[in-house]
């Protein structure tokens, strides 16, 4: 019902318009983990709209882990695809350990950093939603950071049109 209450008020003839808009952006993908990843993370973007991300995060044992930091407009889901990442929040208190098909949400505000756990490089599926008209996460760095953002590798798994 929500959803007829949001639609009803947008004429006919809009809504039209609105539809052909959106169908024009669907996004197809094909996840493949990129060969030779040097860095100590490589990113593969799988697609984005304005509300949310989706990403493929791919962690070197010792060389991608992150630091204790938070978000202040977008919630994410994580999902372990390949072996083990422990996240962590304020002091280091173990939020949880997760294998494949396992993981945790970070909400809004919520101060976590991870790292990878097991013996083989980790996979990790980011989908991030982001607040409505939030140009990014609106990160903030709690702790002095152990991976510089932004200096992995990264990848496109857009297929082409």
């Amino acid at each position: 019902m929500a959803a007829e209450t949001v639609t009803a008020q947008i004429p006919a003839e809009e809504l039209e318009a609105r539809h052909l808009e959106a169908e024009k952006r669907y996004g197809n993908f094909r996840y493949q983990k990129p060969e030779g990843v040097s860095a100590g993370k490589g990113f593969v973007a799988l697609h984005r709209t304005d509300l949310f991300k989706a990403v493929v995060q791919i962690v070197k044992k010792g060389g991608g882990e992150n630091n204790l930091h938070y978000h202040s407009r977008v919630d994410t889901f994580w999902m372990v695809i390949k072996g083990r990442v422990r996240f962590y929040g304020p002091n280091d208190v173990l939020i949880g350990e997760f294998g494949p098909n396992e993981g945790t949400v970070t909400p809004r505000f919520s101060r976590y950093w991870f790292e990878s756990a097991g013996d083989e490089e980790l996979e990790l599926l980011q989908v991030a939603a982001y607040a409505p008209h939030a140009k990014d996460g609106g990160r903030t760095d709690v702790s002095a950071q152990r991976f510089v953002p932004g200096t992995g590798e990264l990848y496109s798994a857009a297929e082409k049109k």
